[in-house]
C-alpha cells in the first residue's frame, strides 16, 4: 500500500470497495503436524488496485475506508499478526484517533445514514461526534468496548481477539454525493483512543407499512420504547398469528425469552427501525417449517463465547420452506445456528456482524438451501460454514456473499456434503487459523458425512486471505482442499477464481488429520493469482490435481512448496492441464517453509531450525501447549504437567539436519525469576532410536542474562529430532520453556 497521506480519494461502494486490487474444531493442533513452518515477514501489498468488482453481494450502502478519507490521525499498520488491531482491519489498516482529531469522509452517493467501523482500548466507552457539512449533530455515535476483547483459551492457537464493533446512526438529513461527513473527538467524547477502520454510508428508506391483516405486536402490549419486556406479546402473536404476519412496526423491543415459531412470517418496517434486543431470539428443536423472517434487526447483548449457551438470533431449526431476509444482526454468539429439518431454507440480503463465534452454520438435513447476497464482517469462527453431520446436506449452494473479517477460522468453509455449490462469493482479510474458503472432509462429530457428488467452486474473489496457524505452525492458503479426517473422493471443480495479495500462498493441498489422507479428483481451471507471500500451490498431503490456465504475477518466492507429511507418502500430482504461466520453479528444502523474501532453494543459512516446527510434549498445563516453545514468541511458554517428572518435549525439524547449537530461552526477565532445571538432550532421526548428545545437567535461567541458556553440542552432530528431557526445576514442579532454538553453528 502506498505510504498514508493526510488526504486520499475515497474508495468505491463497498461492493466495488471488495475489488481485485472451528467450528472449533478446525482450529485445533495438526495432529503430528505437516514439515513446515512460518513467521510474520515481508508482505504483499495491502491495498487493492481501482478495478472493476469481481463477486460478492449487492449491497445497498457505500464503504469507504479511514485511511483512504481526509484525517490528521494516525494510520495503523498494515499488520498480518494474530492479535493486533491493525490486522483485523479491513485492508489491515485503520486511523487512530484522540481528542481534537478526526476523520473527513467525502461521499460517494447519497445517504442519510452511516455505520462506524471502530475499536476502543479494553474496558472504555462513550461517544463520538459526527459532524454532516461541517455541522455536529445534536446526536452522538454512543461507542463501546463492551463487546470486544474475546478469549477462548479452549480453542488452541487462539489469542485476545474481536478488536472491532459496528455502530449505527441515522443523520436526521439526507447528504448527497460531495458532501461531507466527519468523525471527531471533541469535548465530552471520552472513550480516549478511538480507532477508525471504515464507514459505510447508506440511503435508509423510510418506514414500510404493514401488510393488510398483519397483527401488530403492539396491539398485544410489546413496547417499542424498549423499556418494557414484551416476550409475552411476542409469543402470543406468533402463536396466533400463525398461517399469517406478525408486524413489528418500528420501535425498539426486549424479548428476554426464547420464541418458538411455526408457519408464520415474522416481518419489520427494515431493519434500522424494528429492532428487536435479544440475545436468545428464536431457540427451537424442530418446525413444521414455513416460517419466514424478514426487514428487522436482532441485537444481542453477547459480551462471551459461551459454546453450550444458545446465544444465537436463531437456534435450531424453522423447518422445510422457510426463509431468512433483510434481517441486521448484531452481537451474538452466532447469527444462524441451524440444526435439525431446514430443506428449502433461503438465507438471503441479511447483515451479520459483530459475531462471537460463526455468522452462519447449517448442521445436517440442510437440503437445496440458498446463502445468497448476504453480508458478513466480523465474526469469531467461520463467517458461513455448513456441517454435513449429523444427517447429510445436498444441493446447497453459497452464492453471491461477502464476506469480511472472519477472526479464528475461514470465511467460507464446506465440512462434508453431496452436491455444494460455493459461487461468486467475494472474501477478504481473515485473520489466524483459517483460509478465505475451506472445503474439507473434517469429521467435527459422528456421523459425519464426507464430500461427495460434484463440489463447484466457481466464480469467487478471494483478497488478502490465508493466515499463519499457530497450531500447525505453518500457513494456511487463500483456498484450501483438506482430506482432513477422509480421502476426498467428490469431484472438486475449482475454476474461474481470483486470489489477490494472499499473505502466504494462494491453493492449498493438505490432509489437516496429519495422517496423509490423498486428495484426488480435484481440477482447478482458470485462476488469476497477483501477488503471494510465498509461492501459488502448497501441497503437504498426497493425491492428484490437474492445473489449467492459471496465471500468477507477484509470487513472493517461487510456484510450488510439494513437501507431503507423512514424509513416507508420494508428493501430490499436479497435472499441467495447459494454459499456466507465472507460477514455474518449486522449494526444494522440505526441512523448511520459505518465508516472503527467501530465495528459491536457499533458505536463510542462520534461521532457527526449529522456528514452527512440529512439536510433542508428553504432558501440558492450561492454554501451555507444545507449539509455544518454538513459535518465536518467548512471552508464551510449554510447561508440563505438574509433579509429574519427567517430562519430554521433541520438535521434528523434517530431515536429518546439522545443529550445532541449541538456545533454551523462559519468558522475559520482567515475568520470571531465576531457576534451574535439569535437563537431558538428545537426539537422532528415529523416534525409538535416539541417543544422548548432552548427558543430564543443570542449567540456570537469569534474569540477568535473558533468561537463556545456549548449549552447543558435538561437532557434526546431524538429526531430524531433539529431544528434551526435564526431571528438575527449582522454580516450579513442572518442565518449562518458552522458545528452543536450534542453528547450523
Amino acid at each position: 500500500m502506498t505510504a498514508p497521506q493526510a488526504a486520499r480519494r475515497s474508495r468505491p461502494r463497498l461492493r466495488a470497495a471488495l475489488t481485485v486490487g472451528a467450528c472449533a474444531a478446525v482450529l485445533g493442533a495438526f495432529g503430528a503436524a505437516a514439515p513446515v513452518q512460518g513467521a510474520e515477514a515481508a508482505r504483499p501489498s495491502a491495498a487493492t488496485a481501482d478495478v472493476s468488482p469481481l463477486a460478492g453481494a449487492d449491497l445497498p450502502f457505500v464503504s469507504q475506508e479511514a485511511e483512504d478519507a481526509d484525517h490528521n490521525g494516525t494510520v495503523i499498520g498494515p499488520d498480518h499478526t494474530q492479535g493486533t488491531v491493525a490486522s483485523e482491519a479491513s485492508g489491515r489498516q485503520a486511523v487512530r484517533i484522540a481528542s481534537g482529531q478526526h476523520v473527513e469522509f467525502t461521499l460517494d452517493e447519497p445517504a442519510n445514514a452511516i455505520t462506524v467501523v471502530y475499536s476502543l482500548q479494553d474496558g472504555a466507552s462513550g461517544t463520538l461526534s459526527v459532524y454532516a457539512e461541517g455541522q455536529r449533530l445534536d446526536q452522538r455515535l454512543d461507542v463501546t468496548s463492551r463487546y470486544a476483547y474475546f478469549d477462548a483459551p479452549w480453542i488452541a492457537g487462539s489469542k485476545t481477539h474481536h478488536f472491532f464493533n459496528h455502530g449505527r446512526l441515522l443523520l436526521g438529513q439526507d447528504l448527497a454525493a460531495g458532501d461531507t461527513v466527519t468523525l471527531r473527538v471533541d469535548p465530552g467524547d471520552t472513550a480516549g483512543d478511538y480507532t477508525i477502520d471504515s464507514v459505510d454510508f447508506e440511503q435508509v428508506a423510510a418506514p414500510a407499512s404493514p401488510p393488510p391483516g398483519a397483527l401488530d405486536v403492539t396491539s398485544l402490549g410489546a413496547d417499542p420504547s424498549g423499556q418494557a419486556d414484551s416476550t409475552q406479546a411476542f409469543v402470543q402473536a406468533v402463536a396466533q398469528g400463525r398461517g399469517g404476519t406478525v408486524w413489528i412496526p418500528p420501535g425498539t423491543y426486549r424479548v428476554e425469552q426464547p420464541l418458538y415459531v411455526e408457519n408464520v412470517t415474522l416481518r419489520g418496517a427494515g431493519n434500522w427501525h424494528s429492532i428487536v434486543r435479544s440475545s436468545r431470539f428464536i431457540n427451537q428443536g424442530q418446525s413444521p417449517g414455513d416460517v419466514h423472517l424478514a426487514d428487522f434487526a436482532v441485537v444481542g447483548d453477547v459480551t462471551q463465547r459461551v459454546d453450550s449457551d444458545p446465544d444465537n438470533a436463531v437456534n435450531g431449526s424453522l423447518g422445510p420452506g422457510s426463509s431468512v431476509s433483510g434481517l441486521w444482526l448484531q452481537r451474538l454468539k452466532v447469527g444462524l445456528w441451524m440444526t435439525g429439518t431446514n430443506d428449502g431454507l433461503v438465507v438471503e440480503d441479511n447483515r451479520i456482524v459483530d459475531m462471537a463465534a460463526d455468522g452462519l452454520n447449517l448442521n445436517g438435513n440442510a437440503d437445496d438451501i440458498t446463502v445468497r447476497n448476504n453480508y458478513v464482517r466480523n465474526t469469531g469462527d467461520d463467517a458461513l460454514a455448513m456441517w454435513s453431520l449429523p444427517q447429510i446436506n445436498r444441493d446447497a449452494t453459497f452464492d453471491s456473499n461477502t464476506v469480511i473479517q472472519p477472526n479464528l477460522a475461514n470465511g467460507i468453509a464446506i465440512y462434508g456434503g453431496e452436491n455444494i455449490s460455493v459461487t461468486n462469493n467475494h472474501v477478504q482479510d481473515t485473520n489466524a487459523l483459517g483460509s478465505g474458503i475451506a472445503i474439507s472432509n473434517q469429521a467435527f462429530l459422528q456421523p459425519f458425512f464426507p464430500l461427495a457428488g460434484t463440489i463447484t467452486v466457481h466464480g469467487n474473489t478471494l483478497v488478502r486471505t490465508g493466515a499463519m496457524n499457530p497450531n500447525w505452525n505453518h500457513p494456511m492458503s487463500a483456498l484450501r482442499v483438506d482430506p482432513y479426517n477422509h480421502p476426498i473422493e467428490a469431484d472438486v471443480r475449482i475454476t474461474d477464481t481470483t486470489v489477490i495479495d494472499s499473505p502466504w500462498s494462494a491453493f492449498q493441498f493438505v490432509s489437516g488429520g496429519g495422517t496423509g489422507l490423498a486428495a484426488d479428483r480435484v481440477t482447478i481451471d482458470g485462476a488469476t493469482v497477483r501477488n503471494v507471500g510465498t509461492v501459488v500451490f502448497q501441497a503437504e498431503t498426497t493425491g492428484s490435481a490437474t492445473i489449467s490456465g492459471v496465471t500468477a504475477t507477484g509470487v513472493g518466492v517461487t510456484g510450488v512448496y510439494n513437501c507431503p507429511y507423512p514424509t513416507g507418502i508420494a508428493p501430490m500430482r499436479l497435472d499441467d492441464g495447459g494454459g499456466n504461466s507465472g507460477w514455474d520453479g518449486e522449494w526444494t528444502d522440505c526441512s523448511t517453509w520459505p518465508q516472503p523474501g527467501d530465495t528459491p532453494g536457499e533458505p536463510d543459512p542462520d534461521r532457527n531450525l526449529a522456528a514452527g516446527r512440529p512439536v510433542t510434549v508428553t504432558s501440558h498445563t492450561d492454554v501451555h501447549s507444545g507449539p509455544n516453545a518454538v513459535d518465536g514468541n518467548a512471552s508464551t511458554y510449554w510447561e508440563s504437567a505438574n509433579h509429574s517428572f519427567p517430562e519430554t518435549l521433541t520438535v521434528d525439524l523434517g530431515a536429518p539436519t546439522e545443529v550445532g547449537r541449541v538456545v533454551l530461552k523462559l519468558p522475559p526477565p520482567a515475568a520470571w525469576e531465576t531457576r534451574s532445571q535439569t535437563i537431558t538432550i538428545r537426539g537422532g532421526d528415529q523416534p525409538g532410536s535416539l541417543t544422548d548428545l548432552v548427558a543430564s545437567r543443570l542449567y540456570t535461567f537469569d534474569p540477568a542474562r535473558g533468561n537463556e541458556v545456549a548449549q552447543t553440542l558435538p561437532g557434526s552432530t546431524e538429526v531430524r529430532y531433539l529431544h528434551l528431557v526435564f526431571t528438575a526445576n527449582t522454580g516450579w514442579p513442572a518442565g518449562q520453556l518458552a522458545e528452543l532454538e536450534a542453528y547450523a553453528s
